[in-house]
């Protein structure tokens, strides 16, 4: 039996904290910055973590547990 690989886009967005739960970075930050506020860009720029209905879906992707 092949091995069975992690999804590339998955292993580059996501990773794992000591806990078990997943860290994301949040979406629009990349471009047309200027019509956002200072307080939303700086806001973006933390990292989130993943909703728990998405987790199994996102474990199941980087192969993490069974």
């Amino acid at each position: 039996m092949p091995k069975v690989k992690t999804n590339s886009s998955a292993k580059k967005r996501f990773s794992l904290t000591g806990t078990g739960k997943i860290k994301r970075k949040h979406a629009y930050k990349s471009h047309i910055l200027t019509k956002k506020s200072t307080k939303r860009k700086r806001n973006l720029t933390q990292t989130g973590l993943v909703d728990k209905t998405d987790e199994k879906n996102v474990k199941f992707m980087l192969r993490v547990g069974k």
